[in-house]
């Protein structure tokens, strides 16, 4: 399946190639949301040159208020590796959503393919309510179940609260970003703060249909993202820009 601007490694790969089964979440941390925001190395005017057309949903407010779920991230190492780090995050983010444009998944003919039965859970929403939603696209039941879990936030039962509350969908990018590795062999988190560089990111989020020459186009468009982002807040991109 081709890889496209409106559907995620989640959502449009795993229903063919099976790669997006969750790996198990630690509990995400708590901390002071408002300390925790202030730390966040991209300012809202930062964020809406980054983002000039985007959906009203995604708000600045909604990923600041997100930030309290995983404390670490855009917060490990110097100042230059934190602001990398939310570079790389968003740039990713950027290329899943066109520009923090879509929501939801586009293709809804693909809706009904994300209900794994064999899960004891089940699909207790619908089979047909667990496609791809979010600043990653989550999708799957076993996904939502992970996420909620990671997030104490009943995503199984009520997985439409990603594309309602904007903090909750962020929320949902961090999860991923932080605690899966997807096709790759680290988190993306783990990547940026050990020097493991922007490609790595690519590999763990999408490496599968793009790394490895099989879709340079899609890399370089996330390496555009990357280095523009970069640019506005003022560091370098670093090494290790491809997968």
């Amino acid at each position: 399946m081709p890889k496209r601007r409106t559907l995620s490694f989640l959502a449009a790969a795993a229903a063919v190639f099976g790669l997006a089964v969750a790996i198990p979440a630690t509990s995400a941390a708590t901390t002071s949301g408002d300390s925790t925001a202030a730390a966040f190395p991209v300012s809202e005017s930062q964020f809406d040159q980054m983002f000039p057309s985007r959906n009203a949903f995604y708000t600045y407010q909604g990923l600041t208020a997100a930030l309290s779920a995983y404390p670490a991230f855009a917060n490990t190492g110097s100042d230059t590796v934190k602001k990398q780090e939310a570079a790389a995050f968003l740039a990713n983010v950027s290329h899943e959503t066109g520009g923090l444009v879509y929501i939801v998944e586009q293709n809804k003919d693909n809706y009904p393919h994300y209900c794994d039965p064999n899960q004891p859970y089940g699909c207790p929403a619908g089979q047909a309510a667990y496609y791809g939603r979010g600043p990653i696209q989550l999708s799957w039941n076993f996904n939502y179940k992970a996420a909620g879990d990671a997030l104490n936030i009943d995503l199984l039962h009520d997985p439409y609260k990603v594309e309602k509350d904007a903090a909750v969908s962020w929320k949902t990018g961090l999860w991923y970003w932080n605690t899966q590795r997807g096709p790759g062999t680290m988190t993306p988190h783990d990547a940026m703060v050990n020097g493991r560089g922007f490609g790595e990111t690519i590999r763990s989020i999408n490496g599968s249909l793009e790394c490895d020459g099989k879709n340079p186009a899609q890399v370089q468009s996330r390496i555009d993202n990357y280095q523009r982002f970069t640019g506005i807040l003022g560091v370098s991109p670093g090494g290790n820009l491809s997968c």
